[in-house]
């Protein structure tokens, strides 16, 4: 007679035999990452942008974009505008009244920058430390108003990198930062706070021509 042991080792052995294969499957590395775009990359980026609380106001030239520039600083009472970057300071030179430095960082209203590239798919605008508004305008401003083209459209977020590292083919900007809609925080007791950690409203202004 087989004792208890011998005979759960036996059982074992036994459903071990009748256990049937596993097989891992292959990933699928030729289908796409994305699902692809139903719409124009501007209008994917416009819709994605305004789901997340942004604003893109699409224009074709200069002279559209001032006109809406000068409804936006009307229909949002924006004060102390700032802009730094001297091809936009041309441009609102005689149209807006704004300041060139920051000196005060404490009383600016509104920001003006450009930006690197528009990421279509997430509705996201990619910023770096090489133009001329640095770090601080992406952040200290209440409002954040972005002067861009469609030129600067791209699909998805790793399409912007790869136009980075082309861009700039002796180094990357020590900052890249991926804005993605206003600043918002539900850390605290899940209720949503605006504009915790930098802008609390966000505008693209989105031309079909550089400026």
């Amino acid at each position: 007679m087989s004792s208890s042991k011998e005979n759960i080792i036996n059982r074992l052995k036994e459903a071990q035999h009748k256990r049937g294969g596993q097989s891992k499957a292959r990933p699928d590395f030729e289908s796409p990452i994305y699902l692809e775009f139903d719409k124009q990359a501007a209008d994917s980026f416009k819709d994605n942008l305004e789901l997340i609380g942004g604003q893109v106001l699409r224009v074709k030239n200069l002279e559209e974009a001032l006109d809406e520039l000068r409804q936006l600083v009307q229909s949002e009472n924006l004060a102390n505008l700032v802009c730094l970057e001297p091809h936009l300071q041309k441009v609102l030179e005689g149209q807006l009244p704004f300041e060139k430095s920051l000196a005060d960082l404490k009383h600016i209203g509104a920001g003006i920058t450009s930006c690197e590239f528009l990421v279509a798919h997430l509705g996201s605008i990619l910023v770096s430390s090489a133009s001329v508004s640095g770090r601080r305008l992406h952040v200290f401003p209440e409002t954040h108003i972005v002067a861009a083209h469609t030129g600067q459209l791209v699909n998805y977020l790793d399409d912007a990198l790869e136009q980075m590292d082309a861009k700039y083919p002796k180094g990357l900007p020590s900052m890249i930062t991926n804005i993605t809609g206003p600043s918002r925080t539900a850390d605290i007791e899940k209720t949503l706070v605006m504009g915790m950690h930098g802008p609390k409203k966000l505008f693209v202004l989105l031309a079909d021509e550089p400026f």
